[in-house]
């Protein structure tokens, strides 16, 4: 039967109420159905809906599961910092270390000066891409294959292949021209002395045709496992995505001594009330 339950839809990697990336959290969900979140991520029409769960392991805090409106998904980035938020905020809880429990495994959040960050999860996918899929990659964006100056899968759970470009302006002039069955990211450098390091888009399938999504976590997290361990950036760094969409989304990016990469941004309540599940 359903019943009230405490709802909130929390921007991410935003510190500007609408100009990041929104996700909706369902808090005290134990008692739902998978068909019943698939169902109201289908409604919600965002991303990502997350519902919240007691852990079933005793080192973690809360267990999370992640839907999009097509899916489940083990991992992603901006829904682990939104789920964390609404969270802390119902649990009125203080801490600086808070961990996730989801189908990918325990995620570590920590509180930053940028708002919350989530340890990178390892890749489950890596190296280099085949010609093959490659082709597919450049004529889903409209590129060129001389326009790539490298391509690698960069996997840690929703399935993404990143393409490295020659720079921002390059990412930016993107436009989707064909069909689309892989999630794709594209980075590009800013000119030294940019404000932010990278340019990021990420593009998701949906029905076959690419949509472009807000602020990817998942993306940033693996991304930058590759633009770390090849050299082409060093830590810490701020990436930008969401510029095409008209929205201004700042990834933080850093890494700890033993080499742990953080990826976080601000974390804020856009709307909180309550759904009928």
């Amino acid at each position: 039967m359903a019943r009230v339950r405490e709802f909130r839809q929390v921007d991410v990697f935003t510190e500007v109420p609408c100009l990041g990336n929104p996700v909706a959290v369902v808090l005290d969900a134990d008692d739902l159905g998978t068909d019943e979140m698939q169902r109201f991520a289908r409604w919600t029409n965002l991303s990502e809906t997350t519902f919240v769960l007691p852990p079933t392991r005793s080192d973690a805090d809360y267990r999370v599961r992640i839907f999009t409106p097509a899916g489940e998904l083990p991992f992603a980035g901006h829904p682990t910092l939104g789920t964390c938020h609404a969270w802390l905020a119902t649990a009125g809880e203080q801490r600086d270390v808070v961990v996730q429990e989801c189908a990918a495994g325990l995620v570590d959040v920590r509180r930053t000066g940028a708002g919350l960050a989530f340890a990178a999860p390892p890749l489950v996918r890596g190296g280099d891409v085949d010609e093959a899929d490659l082709d597919r990659v450049t004529a889903a964006l409209g590129l060129d294959r001389t326009e790539v100056v490298d391509a690698q899968w960069a996997d840690n759970g929703p399935g993404w292949v990143a393409v490295l470009l020659a720079d921002a302006e390059a990412v930016l002039a993107v436009r989707p021209a064909g069909p689309l069955d892989l999630k794709i990211g594209v980075v590009g450098p800013h000119p030294p002395g940019s404000p932010e390091a990278f340019e990021v888009r990420g593009f998701f399938p949906v029905d076959g045709n690419a949509v472009e999504d807000p602020v990817t976590g998942s993306l940033n997290a693996s991304v930058a496992d590759w633009l770390l361990r090849t050299g082409r950036a060093t830590a810490p760094y701020l990436a930008r995505q969401g510029t095409a969409l008209g929205r201004g989304g700042r990834v933080h990016v850093s890494t700890d001594d033993d080499g742990t990469i953080w990826v976080g941004g601000g974390t804020l309540d856009v709307l909180t009330g309550h759904a009928t599940l």
